[in-house]
């Protein structure tokens, strides 16, 4: 009898509850329904991301250069080339080569990435990649003498390793490129590749977030190459495909807006643009070695 009085209990608690989760349930839905009304009237949209534009880059010329690995920079009179530890100075309008600085290979750097002309400065991004943990620096070599000029070091970055760079506003601008492999960080894979912004003494002030339909692009790399273009926008490039990304700052919220794609005739890396000739382009063709420069059109 004790035994059927405790079940009779037990059945009706186990009833209460289920009557409890049923209303708790129906007073949820209530909200659900109130809060879906309400958003309805307010009149809140799904975000659209602005179309991507296609253009196409017209070529120019190539130029056979050995250290084209990297990247490419330009001045008014000469190109560079440069791979690792090897900067080329070529005649921009011969391609003869005329000058070259060559460092030690396993020195103290070794991973000369994106690079570009300032004055008679030639400024360069370089890492310790593959090696970890990332560290990065800003090496600056004179164009005139080809000879090693100053180094400004990062130190360990946890950011990534340091790819490209370029003045931006009053301070500078910088790609940081994390790996899939095994140059990367076991828990960063590509896609905490990101954007930093710096003040004029390399301290961090902000910075941003690359778009998906870019990082998708660059799996399992990153950005080999970015600069600020003639218009202002943020001009980035992979590793491998021919293709350039234009991007625009946001007016909100960290991520870059992707707002046109670029067919040009290289494949990924480094480039610089044109200290002359605002619209042309100077880049690589990594399997070819070769230098390519090209025009990208005035409206995009």
């Amino acid at each position: 009898m004790k035994a059927l009085k405790t079940l009779t209990a037990l059945g009706l608690m186990m009833m209460s509850a289920g009557s409890v989760a049923a209303e708790e349930q129906a007073q949820g839905d209530a909200r659900r329904a109130a809060f879906q009304k309400a958003w309805a009237e307010i009149g809140i949209k799904d975000y659209q991301a602005p179309e991507v534009r296609q253009f196409t880059a017209t070529d120019i010329k190539t130029f056979p250069a050995v250290e084209a690995g990297q990247g490419a920079a330009a001045d008014a009179t000469h190109f560079y080339a440069v791979v690792n530890y090897v900067i080329g100075k070529y005649d921009r309008e011969t391609g003869g080569l005329v000058g070259r600085w060559v460092g030690d290979r396993g020195g103290l750097f070794g991973h000369l990435n994106s690079c570009y002309v300032e004055g008679t400065d030639l400024l360069c991004a370089n890492s310790n990649h593959p090696n970890l943990p990332m560290a990065s620096t800003i090496e600056v070599f004179d164009t005139a003498t080809m000879t090693h000029k100053s180094s400004k070091s990062l130190g360990l970055t946890e950011e990534g390793s340091l790819v490209w760079f370029d003045r931006y506003e009053d301070g500078w601008i910088a790609g940081f490129a994390n790996y899939d492999d095994e140059t990367g960080l076991p828990y960063k894979d590509h896609t905490y590749a990101g954007i930093v912004l710096f003040d004029k003494d390399w301290r961090r002030r902000g910075g941003y977030a690359l778009p998906g339909s870019l990082l998708v692009k660059m799996a399992p790399q990153a950005a080999s190459g970015g600069a600020i273009g003639p218009d202002g926008r943020l001009y980035v490039m992979g590793h491998d495909l021919p293709e350039m990304y234009v991007l625009d700052f946001p007016p909100m919220g960290p991520t870059m807006v992707h707002v046109a794609t670029l067919k040009v005739p290289s494949e990924g890396q480094a480039f610089a643009f044109d200290p002359v000739e605002p619209q042309r382009v100077w880049a690589i063709s990594r399997p070819r070695r070769e230098v390519v420069t090209y025009l990208i059109p005035e409206t995009l």
